[in-house]
């Protein structure tokens, strides 16, 4: 796909869509339960993130399911969270539940 084209005039119109390469990665294999599981809950910092993460939160502790479930907070929702955390939380559960929360 090109990124620019040339008007007959000699301007230069540039395709502000941009291109993406991007290498494929497998998602992780589908949960069959969440029974004993240890679930992560990632808050985005977003406004309503915080409000529907502690509804899920509460859903989750109502069906007797998770044997834990620890809550994680980025500190900006227009940055990635950083490798740090990430790692954390993967080596801290079986599974995450995060929400961007607009």
């Amino acid at each position: 796909m090109p990124t620019h084209s040339t008007l007959p005039s000699g301007q230069i119109v540039f395709d502000p869509r941009g291109t993406l390469t991007a290498a494929s990665v497998d998602l992780a294999p589908r949960l069959d339960t969440l029974r004993g599981v240890r679930v992560g809950i990632l808050d985005n910092s977003k406004w309503n993130a915080s409000t529907l993460l502690r509804r899920v939160t509460t859903l989750l502790e109502a069906d007797d399911g998770p044997s834990a479930i620890t809550r994680y907070t980025k500190d900006s929702f227009s940055r990635m969270a950083p490798a740090e955390l990430l790692d954390r939380i993967a080596a801290e559960n079986d599974a995450v539940v995060t929400a961007i929360g607009d």
